[in-house]
């Protein structure tokens, strides 16, 4: 345990190949819920890979639930879950019970620990009665729930979702979006360009050009990025 920010980054700059993704970005978050927003390009997404270790920062130093991704990449990879745009990038085994299953293999529970895990959370996420069924064969708004279940079977402290609801039609979007905000005892970095979505967060940053423009109050950030939309 620690008493620093869940999320603590200093001076941190991202190089991807010849971009620079991420510069000179320092953060302390400890809001439950955070809106990250800002343009296509601006770093949003970089910024939440870096949390969940999938990129590494090229500069500055970083914590993310007192880890240090690169030290300890193990430990963050087991408290930190990720949700994409695209279920479909996520979606590995054939059945739903079985993708399910498959991501506590790295928990190497038993046999009756793990089908009552994958059972709670088939339940929760209202996916029992196709739990047989062709993973791949779901609907769009099915999928993005397996990929949810998936992420939430291994109680994360930590869900990353790099926007959840892009291609999710509007009753499928209000539920993938009630599932991330619920105060499940997981604290969650949500990156979205839907700026009602974006308000129901506790806390927002807003990104600019790989650089913070903005943190706070989702209200205020989100006044200032549409300010700078009309300019």
């Amino acid at each position: 345990m620690t008493d620093s920010p869940a999320i603590l980054l200093d001076h941190v700059g991202v190089r991807l190949g010849d971009v620079d993704a991420l510069r000179d970005v320092s953060l302390a978050l400890d809001a439950r819920t955070v809106a990250v927003v800002g343009e296509n390009g601006s770093g949003k997404s970089t910024f939440a890979r870096l949390l969940a270790g999938l990129v590494t920062a090229t500069d500055g130093g970083v914590r993310i639930l007192g880890h240090d991704p690169v030290r300890q990449a193990a430990e963050l990879r087991r408290e930190v879950a990720v949700v994409f745009s695209n279920p479909d990038a996520q979606i590995v085994m054939p059945t739903v019970a079985e993708d399910v299953a498959f991501s506590l293999r790295p928990e190497r529970l038993g046999r009756d620990e793990t089908a009552r895990r994958v059972d709670e959370a088939l339940d929760r996420f209202g996916l029992s009665a196709l739990r047989d069924r062709s993973s791949h064969e779901l609907s769009g708004g099915q999928k993005q729930l397996l990929a949810l279940a998936g992420a939430f079977v291994r109680r994360p402290r930590l869900v990353v979702a790099d926007e959840p609801t892009t291609y999710l039609d509007a009753r499928n979007a209000r539920l993938v979006a009630s599932h991330l905000l619920e105060d499940a005892g997981h604290r969650l970095v949500l990156v979205t360009h839907d700026l009602t979505l974006a308000a129901r967060c506790d806390a927002a940053v807003l990104f600019t050009a790989g650089r913070v423009e903005a943190v706070g109050h989702p209200e205020d950030v989100i006044a200032e990025y549409e300010a700078a939309l009309t300019c």
